[in-house]
């Protein structure tokens, strides 16, 4: 699944609009050599939580395949000693907030129920591209590597209600409340906005009705309320060969230009639309606007008709050519700036073929529904250091939302 911010935002992880769910396990090729990548220096400091991309929390028999984790530490709003270190928890710079599936939750939290007036519950649905998750709104303090995000921070427990989400939630879409159908624990969601773009419900007994809240009490990248580190994140990860990873170690660094591990260098900065979150990518002499980066997208995904797609159930929805793809698009920031990335689509089906690695650098599909854009999903972060710059805040690279590499 891919995320697109506004009219639809979407979660992670285990394939396009629920095609290639899982990857390639029922691949009969097991003898491959394991390859476990790690960088060449591993940054250090409070601001750094290490990202995994490995097979997830599901069983051998349904892993993940391109989903970078982290661990993310709650604790009972007010206690230092009543917290839990939950791990999985998928790294996306296509949505904003933390999201917890409440299975993964130790029921001793016992954390706050967020109330829209005395007598209903604050509910909140987000919806994907092929499904919905739907839970309650609750407070919790949370520590992101060493540094503390403000307390009592608004989080979405997803599948943590008896309450039926509402029609307008469900609309038809497919239930993902459970840590299989969200392919992680949960969601830190580190966009360029320090808002999410869910739907937010007032709940009584089962009737639950929309309601507007204001933005301070709508769920919150966790990025912007640090105390410091709080103007972006970066992405770091090595690169990773044609034929694949068994799993591949790297880093979630927090603040941009604010300690020696996180300064831009060379980066190039692409500002994106400030109200989209989108660049332009300019594709076979095509010009899409709406284009963004996407860690928690498991592909990239661009519409190439020239292409094979995948007709097995395994790979359906990516693209499966003859031969390997070499390809080329150009970024183009808002700010004017230009940059060509080279790439390349290998045959999904051969990648699967090797049951035990879950990173690939090479894969790619189809654009879901038609969706006029280039998604830059995790492949594009592999062998690059990834600065995702908040709105509004200040840093090196100028004033976000920008993404630079």
């Amino acid at each position: 699944m891919i995320k697109l911010r506004g009219w639809l935002t979407l979660a992670v992880a285990l394939g396009i609009a629920g095609c290639a769910g899982g990857g390639g396990g029922n691949s009969s090729n097991s003898n491959a050599p394991q390859v476990n990548l790690s960088l060449s220096s591993t940054p250090s400091g409070q601001n750094v939580l290490p990202i995994i991309v490995d097979a997830g929390p599901l069983p051998a028999t349904a892993p993940t395949f391109n989903v970078p984790y982290v661990s993310v530490t709650i604790c009972s709003p007010g206690s230092t000693t009543n917290c839990q270190t939950i791990d999985h928890i998928i790294v996306d710079t296509g949505s904003s907030g933390l999201r917890i599936v409440s299975s993964a939750l130790s029921s001793s939290l016992a954390l706050t129920q967020q109330m829209f007036s005395s007598t209903e519950t604050l509910d909140e649905c987000l919806q994907f591209a092929d499904g919905y998750s739907w839970g309650s709104v609750k407070s919790a303090d949370v520590y992101l590597g060493g540094e503390s995000v403000l307390s009592s921070l608004a989080i979405h427990v997803i599948g943590d209600t008896n309450i039926p989400a509402p029609r307008i939630c469900s609309n038809g879409l497919t239930s993902e409340n459970t840590v299989q159908a969200f392919g992680g624990n949960g969601i830190l969601g580190v966009s360029s906005f320090l808002q999410d773009s869910g739907l937010y419900y007032a709940c009584s007994g089962t009737i639950c009705l929309h309601v507007a809240i204001p933005q301070t009490e709508q769920i919150q990248n966790p990025v912007g309320l640090l105390a410091s580190d709080n103007n972006g994140i970066v992405i770091d990860l090595p690169a990773v060969p044609a034929t694949g990873a068994t799993t591949v170690s790297g880093s979630l660094i927090l603040g941009i230009g604010t300690r020696s591990n996180n300064a831009m260098g060379n980066a190039v900065v692409f500002a994106l639309d400030p109200s989209t979150g989108n660049l332009t990518t300019m594709f076979n002499n095509q010009s899409y606007a709406s284009s963004f980066f996407d860690s928690g997208s498991n592909g990239l995904f661009f519409p190439d008709s020239s292409i094979a797609v995948c007709s097995s159930s395994v790979s359906n929805g990516f693209y499966c050519p003859v031969s390997t793809s070499l390809l080329t698009a150009t970024n183009q920031g808002t700010n004017g700036n230009n940059g060509t990335v080279n790439f390349n689509v290998a045959n999904a089906d051969s990648l699967f073929k090797n049951a035990s690695y879950t990173a690939f650098s090479n894969l790619a599909g189809t654009s879901i529904g038609g969706y006029p854009g280039f998604d830059w999903g995790l492949p594009f972060f592999f062998g690059r250091t990834v600065f995702t710059a908040i709105e509004g805040r200040s840093s090196p690279g100028g004033s976000g939302p920008y993404v630079a590499y």
